[in-house]
């Protein structure tokens, strides 16, 4: 099969969805494999490193998606990129179609077959594809969220993991998962007062073993009110797979909230979980409402590409060579990751969002 590596266009977007290493191993496999003229270069990976083990540059977008069956790429196609795309194309990447109806009307009007990496799921209901971006962005939310309650940066200057004489700083997380737990876990570790509200008792018990600093909660509406109240920081990670994230902070919870506070949604991709979330970019990350700064880029992984290239190219680069294979409509965990497939909208989760 011929397989194609775009270079990534969204704002500040310098990943890569595939390394040398693993796009050599698809060459070893008998594959032809495209990648485009330094699709790489900003995640540490320059073209030479590719031509070395077989892969074909591409010199631009358009010859790369003119040679390409398999299209696999980091974030959904933006902008010139969707008219490139092709019915016999096979698109294989983030895609986050409930919070984006246009770009999912265009990939069903064009025809195309595609499978979006979050909502590759495993029989225990694992998102193995999901799973080490949700990691990075939960860290990336704490270490930024830290930073935004700095005064230079308009916050109420409050150190979040205190220090004898002070008291600590307060970090509400609202989702216990792979990007909540690990906002809290790092939060928790430079000495914050952490409370995270999930709704498994088994998630709670994994999260109140973080550290004596937290506390994992159950989201009854009052409660959440009473902590997002007192919180300095609140960090968004609510996840239905697939579908449009649940709003949980209103706008009333926000206005609660002390002036220089800060909040960070994670959950954005999937349309936000903050009643007051609108996405940003890396250019403009934040934005103020009712005297609290919000941070909602929709690809925060991206600032730190070189890590994250390695930890998305070792995710699903077994997944690619089963795509390659052409036997991959024998995977049940690919099958339930089709969104769009014979000019529908194919997931479950996507039958409510009207396209047209």
């Amino acid at each position: 099969m011929r397989i194609g590596v775009p270079r990534e266009t969204k704002t500040a977007e310098a990943r890569v969805a595939l390394g040398p290493a693993a796009a050599g191993d698809l060459v070893n496999a008998g594959h032809e494999v495209w990648i485009e003229h330094d699709a790489g270069t900003r995640a540490g990976h320059p073209d030479e490193a590719y031509a070395r083990l077989g892969v074909k540059i591409a010199p631009d977008a358009a010859a790369l998606y003119e040679k390409a069956q398999l299209v696999v790429k980091v974030k959904e196609p933006v902008g010139g990129e969707v008219a490139l795309l092709r019915r016999d194309h096979l698109l294989f990447c983030y895609l986050h179609l409930a919070a984006a109806p246009e770009l999912a009307r265009s990939l069903v009007e064009t025809g195309l077959t595609a499978v979006a990496f979050e909502t590759v799921e495993l029989e225990d209901g694992s998102l193995p594809l999901l799973a080490p971006m949700s990691v990075i962005a939960g860290r990336i939310a704490a270490q930024v969220g830290a930073t935004l309650l700095h005064a230079p940066n308009g916050g109420k200057g409050r150190l979040l993991g205190g220090l004898p004489s002070t008291g600590r700083g307060k970090a509400v997380v609202l989702g216990g998962g792979q990007a909540g737990g690990s906002a809290a876990a790092l939060l928790s570790a430079v000495g914050a007062e952490v409370v995270v509200f999930e709704k498994r008792l088994d998630r709670m018990d994994t999260l109140m073993r973080l550290g004596h600093n937290v506390t994992a909660l159950y989201p009854y509406q009052d409660v959440l009110a009473r902590e997002v109240a007192q919180a300095d920081l609140v960090v968004g990670a609510v996840l239905i797979p697939g579908a449009r994230a649940p709003r949980v902070l209103t706008r009333p919870m926000l206005e609660a909230m002390e002036e220089g506070g800060a909040v960070i949604d994670i959950s954005i991709d999937q349309g936000g979980c903050f009643e007051t979330s609108r996405p940003t970019t890396w250019d403009e990350p934040t934005f103020v409402e009712h005297g609290v700064t919000h941070f909602c880029v929709t690809n925060m992984p991206a600032s730190v590409p070189q890590t994250a290239s390695q930890a998305i190219c070792a995710a699903i680069a077994p997944w690619v060579d089963v795509l390659a294979s052409g036997q991959w409509r024998d995977n049940p965990a690919l099958l339930r990751g089709i969104n769009v497939e014979d000019g529908k909208l194919a997931h479950p989760a996507l039958r409510d969002l009207s396209p047209a």
